[in-house]
């Protein structure tokens, strides 16, 4: 396995949500009012993802502290309430980052979201516009499903079938949890008939999260139709072999007409994955370290890094 970070200080801390649910978030402490790397993992991840502990250990590198964000459910615990989290759920995103504002006003936000998080980050960040809070100075997506629609699709074929079927599985059991809580939220039989995202996003994320179907979760909540009024510097990285992202819903185009998103879509890379280097038993994850050094380029920083591009 290649490993990233070492042991790293984290501490756990669990908020409560206006609606009267949890978040449960690990904080990497540093000095006060340094800036603060904010990380929004993928689909069926949490803070103890690889990329997640890659991306503070960079952090910690430069001095700065770190805030690992987990969706609802996904960091060991059942949330209370009857929804789960989506692909659009960024108003979470908005309570944790105004939170931050609050308890430290004025320290950077530098937040980095991965896949699924890459998505919602981006569709906050359009949602926000020109009011999105001065402390957050800029951000990163990476592997983002920009169009849900597409990426669905991708994965209901090839290789996407392979990840829709370990995606799934989890979440088919976290909704059956719901199901049982709450008698007559979901159709169990449903549930377990689901095999693809538009079975599964008509039978759970539209009901519980009122949606009126796949399509209309789809249409509302993909990061494409949010980045033409993104207004703070972005930096969005994808491989055009990814397995789950389609290369044809990469957004050249509002890209080329953005003063402030700024793309690096490479050939290769995976899905999350931009593993580099010559030695195999020292990788260098080279979307971790671009990320990073990007959003060092918009605070003060200690100890810039070099980052390097795969082929």
């Amino acid at each position: 396995m290649l490993r990233r970070a070492a042991h790293l200080p984290i501490c756990r801390a669990r908020w409560t949500t206006p609606d009267a649910d949890f978040l449960d978030l690990d904080f990497m402490d540093g000095p006060v009012t340094s800036p603060q790397l904010l990380v929004i993992h993928g689909l069926e991840g949490s803070s103890d993802r690889p990329y997640v502990r890659g991306l503070l250990a960079l952090a910690a590198e430069r001095g700065w502290r770190g805030v690992a964000m987990n969706f609802r459910g996904c960091s060991g615990s059942r949330n209370r309430t009857p929804r789960l989290y989506h692909s659009g759920d960024s108003g979470d995103l908005d309570w944790v980052i105004s939170e931050l504002v609050k308890r430290d006003p004025a320290a950077p936000i530098l937040p980095v979201g991965i896949s699924l998080g890459g998505n919602v980050l981006l569709k906050w960040l359009g949602e926000q516009s020109e009011l999105a809070p001065d402390e957050v100075r800029a951000a990163v997506a990476i592997s983002t499903p920009f169009d849900l629609a597409a990426a669905a699709a991708k994965m209901s074929r090839g290789l996407g079938r392979l990840y829709t079927y370990f995606f799934l599985r989890t979440l088919k059991r976290k909704a059956l949890h719901k199901a049982r809580e709450y008698p007559g939220l979901l159709d169990e039989k449903a549930v377990r008939r689901a095999r693809n995202w538009r079975q599964y996003d008509d039978t759970v994320t539209a009901p519980l999260h009122d949606f009126r179907d796949a399509e209309d979760y789809w249409a509302r909540s993909s990061s494409l139709f949010y980045l033409e009024r993104i207004r703070r510097p972005a930096l969005l990285i994808n491989s055009r072999d990814d397995p789950i992202v389609p290369a044809s819903c990469l957004p050249d185009e509002v890209v080329e007409r953005s003063e402030w998103i700024h793309a690096e879509f490479t050939s290769r890379g995976g899905h999350a994955g931009f593993v580099a280097g010559t030695l195999p038993w020292q990788p260098v994850y080279w979307a971790e370290r671009r990320a990073v050094e990007f959003l060092a380029s918009f605070v003060p920083t200690l100890r810039p890094a070099r980052a390097r591009t795969p082929h």
